[in-house]
């Protein structure tokens, strides 16, 4: 649940926008983020949460989609001068950014979660991902990072329900990343009573502690919520 730092070059907006008034766009659009100083070079670095960031990313993508065709060939040309390694990277990142602007306009959206955040949703919040029969949420975890697709099934379904879906994760997701916080048990020995031991000191304080979710794992027990609940309940479990 740290916060994460971007830096962004801002310098493709430069012939179509003033880059001090589009940052401060941005500042009024994301006030959960801190922006340092715009560097001569166009650069900009941004801090704050998971979340926020993806956020204005979409925004910027937008913005980018807004720059006429003569800007898109040039920054396209300017991008071939690069090492080989750059320009691969730069190849994911354009192939990802059509992706998104595409899902932006159709039938299909993606949410981006942290996968803890992403548990206590469907645990204690299980409505957000309620959906009637014309949406279908798909969601996959690679390590901390969970992938939430939102699709379209229906054929008579408006895509505005996809995006009033998304808007609803990400809401849900913003609030509960700025308030959870994670305490991790581990098991000092990998023997079966010990985990069963711990296991059983768990679910014995749970219903003193409603809003705290418990994941074990082979090798430890995550414990997730406030901080105050959280600091309480692996101290009585311990």
């Amino acid at each position: 649940f740290s916060s994460v730092t971007s830096v962004l070059n801002m310098s493709i907006f430069k012939d179509q926008f003033v880059l001090e008034d589009l940052i401060q766009e941005f500042k009024k659009k994301s006030t959960a983020l801190s922006f340092g100083p715009l560097q001569s070079n166009g650069h900009i670095s941004v801090q704050g949460s998971f979340p926020a960031i993806k956020l204005l990313r979409d925004f910027l993508l937008l913005k980018a989609k807004s720059l006429p065709e003569k800007d898109k060939r040039e920054e396209k040309e300017s991008k071939s001068h690069q090492r080989p390694r750059r320009r691969l990277q730069q190849q994911r990142l354009t192939t990802e950014t059509s992706n998104s602007v595409h899902d932006a306009n159709g039938e299909k959206q993606v949410v981006v979660l942290d996968t803890d955040v992403y548990h206590y949703i469907k645990y204690f919040f299980p409505r957000t991902f309620l959906v009637n029969d014309d949406v279908v949420i798909s969601g996959i975890t690679a390590g901390d990072i969970t992938t939430v697709n939102i699709e379209n099934a229906g054929s008579r379904s408006d895509a505005r329900w996809v995006l009033r879906v998304k808007e609803k994760i990400e809401i849900q997701s913003m609030k509960l990343h700025n308030t959870l916080r994670k305490e991790r048990i581990y098991f000092k020995e990998h023997i079966r009573d010990e985990k069963q031991r711990y296991k059983w000191a768990c679910e014995r304080l749970k219903p003193r502690y409603p809003y705290v979710l418990i994941i074990p794992y082979d090798t430890h027990i995550d414990v997730i919520g406030n901080s105050s609940d959280i600091f309480e309940f692996t101290k009585e479990v311990k």
